[in-house]
């Protein structure tokens, strides 16, 4: 896998070799016909044909993350599940875990990037299953400090080497090279969007 992959054109399907971008000039790159047969590429196919004045360009980007991401939360994470935790459920607890000292509701919504309430509601079910505890503030009675029981604790350190080896296995489609690739140009992307979405948004 290289760091990036050339943009298919209106001319180029993906039903013959590597795609080659023709406004560029670029040539074929490696493993680029895999690209050219994904679920995204027949929908960019289908936009081409109805609007083949627009550039579908994002589409290539965006619509292939989406997707990943959806099928990777499709995907039954087998330690986890075990568990009997949730991806979102073992974020908090991975956050508690990692910071290495209590957050109230609102720290731990910015940390998973979840809604308050959606914290609210995983809190108290961590709670009834004993892996959370809350503390009440001495000067607030409104605020709320969470920290990890020594059960939680437990079971984060147990299920995280178990989640990575899993996640390893996930990932194994890519060649380790490919790997740093990716995740070199997400974070790329990533550093950018949050510096930036919050403008995108007004």
């Amino acid at each position: 896998m290289t760091a990036t992959n050339p943009r298919p054109t209106a001319r180029d399907t993906g039903t013959g070799g590597a795609a080659r971008d023709e406004r560029a000039g670029s040539a074929p790159v490696a493993g680029s016909d895999a690209a050219q047969h994904d679920t995204v590429a027949s929908v960019v196919r289908q936009w081409r044909a109805v609007h083949p004045e627009l550039d579908t360009g994002p589409m290539e980007v965006i619509g292939r993350i989406n997707r990943c991401a959806a099928l990777l939360q499709q995907a039954e994470d087998a330690p986890l599940r075990r568990a009997g935790l949730s991806r979102a459920e073992f974020d908090l607890l991975g956050a508690l875990r990692r910071t290495g000292h209590e957050l109230t509701p609102g720290e731990l919504a910015r940390e998973t990037f979840s809604s308050g309430a959606a914290v609210t509601k995983r809190i108290k079910q961590l709670t009834e299953r004993g892996l959370v505890e809350r503390r009440g503030d001495t000067r607030d009675r409104r605020v709320a400090h969470l920290r990890l029981t020594d059960t939680g604790r437990d079971l984060v350190d147990g299920i995280l080497p178990e989640q990575l080896a899993y996640e390893t296995s996930v990932l194994s489609v890519l060649a380790p090279e490919g790997q740093g690739d990716l995740a070199a140009l997400l974070a790329d992307l990533l550093s950018r969007l949050e510096g930036r979405m919050g403008a995108l948004r007004a």
